[in-house]
């Protein structure tokens, strides 16, 4: 099979491969840019695999960085862009289930290209647009299926990672998982324990955020996979009732660790907990924190108080989900609109500070400051007060 016509980002490393087979080796496309430009999906960059080694890749080129060189990888500069060219290479055993013991480099393609994950992954392309396809990668595209190469017991022995990212292709192509590759990650799910959640938080994101995260889903808790995540084998049940929710759409990793809590039928520490163990970043426990809480509110998402805790984006967070499970919702038009209306978006708004408080009306510093400041927050919410610096003035002398 030939390519004939190539999205922007191979005409612009096209040189780059050139200039290495013009220097005596081989060079080639690999991997997912391959797989992404067969199945018309946009490229985010490229990947260069070559016979040359490392010292051979900076012999050619005059501009290059060694960004993973122990692992043969160079990062070639060319006219404002940087390009990996990875050395073919061969691994040793994986004690760790996850690296290699050590590399060795080769100059065949053909023994790179089958310590790959998947037959859709160890396709490679040469200048001309010529694929190479060794496992029958081409028509695992054609017929949407999920294979891993050659045995899938060596490759997931060999890095453990992969059982979570044969999922997370499998939802985010909506392709389906070949049953010899379910098998093996059945088979050899307990090594996912072997993996830093980091990592396996990665891939699981990937596989929430993809076309049928449902299938993902339901296979990760068919293979048992979900057994050897942190906290998940006490939830089961919930990560079934979302398995079975009428197509899932998610927009971001917020949604996702939203949905979970719902799910799983958690109050707010404890999925903050949840995340705390998945290892994910203050922030976005945060951000979480703030979109769940508008989800669970009493009064509803068009409750200005509730708008205004939550912020627009936030907002909208927890308005999909409730789309999701059932809870009332309403469009992202209206949510907008409602938060639009609101008098103040942001404290910073409100006409009296709480220095006017201790200059103006000579009042003491202490929480009664903050009392006072949340108080007409909310009355400025309800649009009971004007957010007018004289009436709020008067409202504190005559309450306070």
């Amino acid at each position: 099979m030939r390519i004939t016509n190539f999205p922007k980002e191979f005409i612009k490393a096209i040189p780059v491969l050139k200039e290495i087979q013009d220097a005596g080796y081989e060079a080639y496309f690999v991997g997912g840019c391959v797989r992404d430009t067969l199945l018309g999906i946009p490229l985010h960059d490229v990947d260069i695999a070559s016979s040359a080694y490392p010292a051979e890749i900076k012999q050619i080129f005059n501009r290059t960085v060694d960004t993973g060189i122990e692992h043969g990888t160079v990062m070639v500069l060319d006219h404002g862009e940087g390009y990996e060219v990875t050395t073919f290479r061969t691994e040793s055993t994986y004690q760790d289930f996850r690296r290699p013991d050590h590399v060795t480099f080769v100059r065949s393609l053909s023994e790179d290209l089958k310590r790959r994950d998947l037959t859709i992954n160890a396709l490679a392309m040469g200048a001309d647009g010529t694929v190479i396809d060794l496992f029958n990668g081409l028509e695992d595209l054609k017929n949407h299926i999920i294979r891993a190469v050659g045995d899938p017991h060596e490759r997931y022995h060999e890095d453990a990672l992969r059982m979570m990212r044969s999922i997370r292709f499998m939802s985010q192509l909506d392709f389906k998982l070949e049953k010899n590759t379910k098998q093996a990650i059945k088979d050899n799910a307990s090594l996912l324990s072997k993996i830093a959640v980091e990592r396996i938080r990665v891939e699981l994101i990937k596989m929430f955020l993809g076309k049928n995260p449902n299938a993902g889903v339901e296979t990760f808790i068919n293979t048992d996979l979900y057994k050897y995540c942190p906290d998940f084998p006490n939830y089961k049940d919930g990560l079934e009732k979302i398995a079975g929710i009428n197509k899932i759409k998610l927009e971001n990793e917020t949604e996702c660790w939203v949905l979970l809590g719902y799910e799983f039928n958690l109050n707010i520490q404890q999925l903050k907990q949840l995340m705390r163990h998945w290892k994910t970043s203050r922030d976005l426990i945060n951000q979480v924190e703030i979109a769940y809480s508008a989800l669970l509110s009493k009064e509803g998402l068009l409750d200005s108080q509730v708008l205004f805790n939550a912020g627009l984006d936030l907002a909208i967070c927890a308005n999909h989900i409730a789309k999701l499970v059932g809870k009332e919702a309403f469009s992202d038009q209206k949510i907008k609109d409602q938060y639009m209306k609101l008098p103040i978006k942001s404290v910073s708004e409100i006409k009296v500070t709480g220095t006017d408080l201790i200059q103006k009306l000579n009042m003491k510093p202490g929480p009664m400051i903050g009392q006072i400041l949340t108080d007409i927050k909310e009355k400025i919410l309800k649009e009971t007060l004007a957010n007018d610096e004289n009436e709020l003035i008067s409202y504190i002398s005559k309450n306070y």
